[in-house]
């Protein structure tokens, strides 16, 4: 019992859970109305019973009265038979008085109505009496009315003293029934509260459980689905069977989430696409770049920024970590303060730039641009936008364009002030001067002229060879010719300096697929510069040579090749500068401090032959000599121009064993 009882309770607390707060307040009120109503019903039932009973009281009292009267002579004169036919008829036209009793002073019945019966006087007579209160004889001539319950309802009991001449001659007891129809009208009314009550109870039960089931369970259920919906759970749908205005607004939630979950679908992909995209541009973008979130975690970095930073062969992934934590220190100790400030909106909205050297894991310098990203409005910070270019080749073109200013004006102003000498000498003094000495002069003027010439075309000629514009035709040719022609050039030079030029071509080579004047000018500047570098008693020799089938499968490239060798005996490349030899403005001279030049020979030389779709080579040794040398295709007669692909060059040591040992 105490099982079912609890599981009843229990069972009702989780449907009284169920409801709203609405629900329960109005569940509340109806009881307080319906409470307060039934209170004032009650009050009034009971207000009309006591008046009933007031009215039945003075009915009793003076119909007792009136009775009493009446046969307090009959009785003086002990004439009970009279008596008797009086009460008779009186009770007989009187249909509110239940029984009628007559009793001497001692309270004995001797006479009542309707159950009186003659007695019998034996030795087993029952006495009848009435219990009247002590104090009633001390007011014999004031009737006394009292109420009681039956078995057969109510009565009113009134007890009128007989009195005849201020004699006490007994009680006169009366019972009165109430009024009918008074007590018909209160018990209607009673009933008809207690089912107005019970059935106030009953519609408000039954609209709690229709309210459950039909409102408030829906109601529930869109409210977690709407939920669901606002936490990204698109794939919530609602399934109960309902009509009317609720079933039209969950067929219509369900739609709204099969579209929501179609759009979810279709912006992932595109979001995935863009993410994709945008990932493939960051990944291609010359320049490092690193996304960081306002925690200064890595978001996002690209592999141009983790060669630099030497993040490549790092065991741990640095997205999701704190970017200072794996910065190189001259980074770290750079930018830790304002990315700080940055992250908290403190700094610069425009962003901030900063340039660092770094030791590790290679000397470069870079340029670290920090900008910040705002949101849509532009005005909190979501992230930090980190740009890392690398500017160690602007750092050393800068370097050496002013190496390159320092001794490009120097080489200037000597010629300059020599020919500006000279002139104003033969300006001022031509007529003291003798014809030798004038002509003298003026050999030094144009002499000094010729390399102001030179200088500037050195610069010119590097200028248009860089330059992406200019459109060069190669054809078929002998490459013995301007072999020939450089060595011509370069005879009385090298007769001068003591110098023996030697030239070694394989006979019937194959024409090369190239430009005369552009090989022209290689030739010159190569042994040019051989020329300048090499001692009296020195060599420098040009060699031609077809590359057999072995030496060319080195290379990777299935065009037969000859290959070009410029040697000397010279003073020789260190190694620390043959990575730098060929670059703007490079000179040797810049280490040894002996010869003249503006920097631009080589520089020029390998413009030429990349133009050639090949590379040129150098080994040296210093005080051995030095060898310059590079690859020709061999022209075919179905191509007009040369292949793409740059060829692979043999081992040094097998450049070292063919070339500047032979000039030994």
């Amino acid at each position: 019992m105490l099982v079912l009882l609890k599981t009843i309770r229990e069972a009702i607390a989780h449907w009284w859970s169920e409801f709203t707060l609405q629900t329960r307040l109005m569940a509340a009120a109806t009881l307080i109305v319906s409470l307060l109503m039934s209170g004032l019903t009650f009050w009034a039932v009971n207000t009309i019973q006591e008046d009933a009973r007031l009215n039945d009281t003075r009915f009793g009292r003076d119909l007792g009265i009136l009775l009493a009267t009446n046969v307090s002579p009959l009785i003086a004169e002990n004439n009970l038979s009279e008596v008797a036919r009086f009460s008779e008829r009186f009770f007989e036209n009187t249909s509110s008085v239940r029984y009628m009793l007559y009793a001497d002073k001692e309270g004995k019945i001797f006479f009542g109505l309707p159950f009186w019966q003659s007695e019998v006087q034996n030795s087993l007579t029952i006495e009848r009496r009435i219990q009247l209160p002590p104090d009633y004889a001390s007011n014999t001539e004031l009737p006394m009315i009292r109420q009681h319950r039956t078995p057969n309802g109510e009565v009113t009991d009134v007890f009128v003293p007989l009195t005849q001449k201020g004699k006490n001659l007994g009680v006169l007891a009366i019972g009165i029934n109430p009024n009918p129809t008074v007590v018909t009208s209160s018990h209607l009314t009673r009933d008809v509260t207690i089912a107005v009550f019970v059935s106030i109870w009953v519609m408000v039960i039954l609209g709690g459980v229709i309210n459950a089931l039909t409102i408030t369970q829906p109601i529930k259920e869109l409210v977690v689905g709407v939920k669901n919906i606002a936490a990204g759970n698109f794939k919530q749908r609602i399934d109960l069977p309902l009509g009317g205005e609720l079933g039209e607004l969950i067929s219509s939630f369900n739609e709204m989430a099969e579209r929501l979950e179609s759009y979810e679908e279709q912006n992932i992909e595109e979001l995935t696409a863009e993410k994709a995209k945008l990932e493939t541009l960051v990944s291609t973008i010359a320049d490092g770049a690193v996304l960081l979130d306002t925690n200064l975690q890595v978001i996002l970095v690209n592999p141009t920024a983790k060669r630099i930073f030497g993040w490549e062969n790092s065991n741990s992934n640095v997205v999701g970590d704190n970017v200072l934590y794996h910065l190189p220190q001259e980074v770290t100790s750079e930018l830790t303060r304002p990315l700080y400030q940055m992250a908290k909106d403190e700094g610069d909205k425009e962003g901030a730039h900063f340039r660092v050297t770094l030791n590790q894991p290679t000397n470069r310098t870079v340029r670290i641009l920090l900008t910040t990203v705002l949101d849509q409005y532009r005005e909190s910070v979501k992230g930090i936008a980190m740009t890392v270019q690398d500017i160690t080749r602007e750092v050393e073109l800068n370097e050496a364009k002013s190496h390159f200013i320092s001794n490009v004006s120097h080489e200037l102003r000597t010629p300059l002030f020599n020919i500006k000498s000279f002139i104003e000498t033969l300006h001022e003094y031509g007529e003291d001067l003798n014809e030798e000495q004038r002509k003298e002069f003026l050999e030094t003027a144009n002499n000094e002229t010729d390399r102001l010439t030179r200088l500037v075309n050195d610069v010119l000629e590097l200028s248009r060879l860089e330059s992406s514009c200019r459109i060069y035709h190669f054809e078929a040719l002998d490459i013995v010719q301007p072999i020939e022609q450089t060595l011509r050039t370069y005879q009385l030079n090298a007769k001068d300096k003591g110098i023996e030029l030697i030239q070694e071509v394989e006979p019937d080579l194959p024409p090369v697929l190239g430009h005369y004047d552009l090989l022209l000018q290689v030739f010159a500047n190569l042994v040019g510069n051989a020329l300048k570098f090499t001692s009296s008693g020195g060599k420098v020799a040009i060699r031609a040579y077809l590359l057999n089938t072995e030496e060319n499968s080195h290379t990777h490239n299935q065009t037969p090749q000859v290959r070009i060798e410029v040697s000397d005996t010279g003073i020789g490349i260190a190694q620390e500068d043959q990575d730098a030899i060929f670059e703007r403005f490079f000179r040797v001279e810049n280490r040894v401090h002996t010869l003249e030049g503006t920097g631009l020979g080589l520089s020029i030389v390998r413009n030429i032959i990349e133009k050639h779709h090949t590379t040129v080579h150098l080994v040296s040794e210093v005080g051995v000599g030095t060898t310059f040398w590079f690859n020709l295709a061999v022209f075919q007669h179905k191509e007009e121009v040369t292949t793409e692909k740059v060829p692979v060059l043999p081992e040094s040591s097998e450049l070292e064993n063919s070339t500047t040992a032979s000039l030994l």
